[in-house]
């Protein structure tokens, strides 16, 4: 792609920059068919193709950007399919992280618009604060079809059943293994919205990794990893929850071997703190280096060389790949080996390339768009039929309760087949196959 920026421009880095990403996109269109906006819609505009010509056209101008560019830009899940589809290796991540970034400094967004994203950033990242606000929103609950649109999408995403707060990363702590010495030392980043959740995700995770001989290390100031923040345009809270979590992650860089994620947005945020923090004098260096060690557990799990015997039941699995893990972090084969050497079969799911629509806050900024793609992913899930689906993302598996079949991440499974409890969801599906 030809490219015309001023001297004047180039001399500042994110222009150098987007420069030189837009220079490789060739327009081949690859990414149509593989982004899930413009599947749905058909509109050039909704493709990473469209939104690359409008994001050049405005970092070239000096003019007021077209008012259509901002909606476009929104309706983009940042799913990164599109980055797994390009031959010509665009950085269509870091090329809308810009867009998004300069277009927020020219455009004011309508007031209801901000206070929803100001709520979110300001509840989400927050475990004990979200975990309030999840019970005072299913009071609430009932009275949805009163509420504006948005409203009414986050209300239908409350979890079916309340859970209590997740008590790994209220405090620093150790877990330490039963018996013997550590194979390995890692920290486990404890998630924000997860604790709120589904505290259970971290409990089979710190069990798995203490049976396997690894020793996991929580850190209370590392509440979150700052991912929900960057992609709604808060970047000043973006920027202090990353600090936070260098801060809290600086003194044991250098005696731990992994940095472990079981939420695999937060995983692809951990994996470009190098970037993100590169500016940032003082923080730079630790956070090249939390990007070097970070991985999603399937990745850590993969290294582990002595297991346990398998205890689960031989069941039939549905594998749903969370775009944060295959097109962000280009993990895809890892959780699918591991079950099956649990003794899981996976059954292949049709379009496991498509985002399911979660992405984050997006199912709540983008009901409709969200929606369309829950009921899509949901068809291709029950198509299966399946045993169980296994997720490596909360997000994922939140958004797609409510599928024939039962939901959990994949560690819980993992933790299930070699020792640990069964998942609870699992329980009405394994009464029923008794039956």
């Amino acid at each position: 792609m030809q490219t015309h920026f001023s001297a004047a421009q180039l001399a500042r880095s994110e222009i150098q920059t987007a420069d030189e990403i837009l220079r490789k996109c060739v327009h081949c269109g690859f990414c149509t068919a593989t982004c899930p906006t413009f599947v749905l819609t058909g509109d050039e505009r909704d493709s990473p193709r469209g939104r690359i010509w409008m994001m050049r056209d405005f970092l070239e101008q000096d003019s007021p950007p077209d008012p259509r560019l901002q909606y476009h830009l929104d309706r983009c899940l940042t799913c990164l399919s599109c980055m797994t589809t390009c031959p010509s290796g665009v950085d269509y991540m870091h090329l809308v992280d810009i867009g998004r970034a300069e277009l927020a400094k020219t455009q004011r967004r309508p007031a209801f618009d901000r206070f929803m994203r100001w709520m979110l950033s300001q509840t989400i990242p927050f475990a004990p604060r979200f975990h309030r606000l999840l019970r005072l929103a299913s009071l609430a609950k009932p009275f949805a079809f009163m509420m504006p649109a948005r409203i009414k999408a986050m209300l239908s995403l409350l979890p079916r059943s309340r859970k209590p707060l997740d008590k790994v990363g209220a405090s620093d702590k150790v877990f330490a293994v039963s018996q013997g010495k550590a194979v390995k030392r890692v920290m486990l980043l404890q998630g924000c919205a997860q604790r709120a959740i589904n505290p259970e995700i971290n409990a089979a995770t710190i069990r798995l990794l203490n049976r396997l001989g690894v020793e996991v290390i929580v850190r209370a100031q590392a509440a979150c990893c700052g991912a929900l923040a960057h992609h709604i345009d808060a970047e000043d809270a973006a920027s202090a929850t990353m600090k936070n979590t260098i801060d809290a992650w600086s003194k044991d860089l250098d005696d731990i071997d992994a940095i472990v994620v079981n939420t695999s947005g937060c995983g692809t945020q951990l994996k470009d703190y190098g970037h993100l923090m590169s500016k940032e004098a003082g923080y730079a260096d630790a956070a090249q280096r939390i990007s070097a060690l970070a991985c999603d557990i399937s990745e850590l799990l993969c290294e582990i060389a002595q297991w346990p015997d398998v205890q689960a039941p031989s069941l039939s699995v549905a594998y749903h790949a969370a775009c944060s893990l295959q097109h962000g972090q280009k993990v895809t084969d890892a959780p699918k080996r591991l079950l099956r050497n649990a003794g899981f079969k996976v059954v292949n799911v049709a379009e496991p390339h498509l985002c399911c629509g979660s992405a984050g806050v997006y199912n709540v900024l983008q009901p409709e768009l969200s929606g369309q793609l829950k009921h899509r992913k949901q068809t291709a899930l029950n198509a299966t039929q399946a045993d169980v689906i296994a997720a490596g993302n909360l997000g994922c598996i939140n958004q797609l309760e409510g599928t024939q079949a039962p939901i959990c991440h994949t560690v819980q499974l993992l933790d299930w087949a070699y020792g640990g409890p069964c998942p609870e969801q699992l329980n009405g599906m394994l009464n029923k196959k008794a039956s």
